[in-house]
């Protein structure tokens, strides 16, 4: 069984956009959907209403910058700080091109830090790539309980 993409997100318009790229990726993943910071840290640790979720890591998290309740940098900064979830890959997808944000999302451990593009068709192929990357291509740590797409001879 594959591991499901988380995506924080807010902005409908970017949800939307995010969504069809990922679809038009064609990962088998199931792509999960928070949107909030505060709503994708009680999933990220099994409190609130989703307690009772499968346990297991999201084979990568997909997280915009500007969110309500809790920012993320604040999500990246409680991931990293937590030995179960550290190794969660994180793809820091947003609009800004500020330096601090990109200075800071780095210095908490961000994996990638990625500026969503105007154009559509670019935009399909960065989420394209990065879905491929993260949640097939990628090689996580030992012990961090990946579970291994079967490949069919």
């Amino acid at each position: 069984m594959l591991k499901p993409i988380l995506l924080v997100e807010d902005n409908p318009r970017d949800l939307e956009l995010t969504l069809v790229a990922l679809e038009r990726s064609q990962l088998a993943n199931e792509v999960i959907v928070m949107r909030d910071g505060a709503e994708a840290l009680d999933y990220l640790y099994r409190r609130g209403e989703h307690a009772t979720r499968d346990e297991g890591n999201p084979a990568v998290m997909l997280l915009d910058l500007k969110l309500p309740k809790v920012d993320g940098l604040e999500v990246l900064k409680a991931v990293r700080s937590a030995e179960e979830l550290r190794s969660i890959p994180i793809v820091m997808l947003t609009s800004s091109k500020e330096e601090p944000d990109l200075q800071r999302a780095y210095e908490l451990g961000v994996n990638a830090y990625v500026v969503k593009p105007v154009e559509f068709k670019e935009f399909v192929s960065a989420i394209s790539d990065l879905g491929i990357f993260w949640a097939v291509l990628n090689e996580p740590p030992p012990g961090s309980l990946r579970l291994q797409r079967r490949v069919q001879p």
